[in-house]
């Protein structure tokens, strides 16, 4: 007689563990999946070279068309033409001579066209010659920074702006544009860079 039929194992309690294996690595996959989305999400930083503002008016005519109007400031290429305007501009605020000047602070210079006011706005801080004594004194305090404007067909006008906002200075002596500032990347409501050396 044939004895008892020795007993299998069953295979559930592995194909149990397997589950839960599974299950584990399916949840381990999805949580590195959403965590590298959440690193990688987000809004994009504004290029510092961005050359116009991102912001464009779409409008729908009569017909029932769209329409993108194009950015109304854009940056623009400071030239050696326009290096010496201002040097020349900021000079006659200061009632003195460009010669009395060497150039423009390196990495301060801003320049800009906007399409809505059909003006031109820069800012620079000039550097006064070092054999001159009143360019020196003048490039200091509120005359550290200087805003300038001027309309297609006219010539530059500066404006000292260099405490201008801060605790010891006084008000901004004219309105930027808001769309300048957001350009430019300037404090809201300001007529200068929140900071300047």
């Amino acid at each position: 007689m044939p004895g008892p039929t020795p007993r299998v194992p069953s295979a559930t309690p592995y194909r149990g563990a397997v589950a839960r294996a599974r299950h584990g690595l399916v949840l381990f996959v999805l949580t590195g999946a959403i965590g590298l989305a959440a690193c990688s999400g987000g809004s994009p930083k504004p290029s510092a070279e961005s050359s116009t503002t991102s912001a464009s008016t779409t409008s729908v005519s009569s017909a029932g068309s769209a329409t993108t109007a194009a950015p109304s400031t854009s940056n623009l290429v400071v030239t050696n033409e326009i290096r010496s305007q201002l040097v020349a501009a900021g000079a006659a605020l200061n009632s003195l001579s460009p010669s009395d000047y060497t150039g423009l602070r390196p990495g301060e210079t801003y320049y800009a066209y906007d399409s809505g006011t059909q003006t031109y706005w820069a800012g620079a801080g000039l550097v006064p010659s070092a054999t001159s004594t009143p360019a020196q004194v003048a490039s200091q305090d509120d005359g550290a920074y200087l805003l300038f404007e001027r309309t297609a067909d006219g010539t530059w006008q500066a404006h000292d702006v260099g405490l201008a906002g801060t605790p010891d200075g006084s008000t901004c002596p004219v309105t930027v544009p808001s769309s300048i500032l957001t350009l430019w990347g300037w404090p809201p409501g300001s007529c200068r860079p929140a900071t300047i050396s």
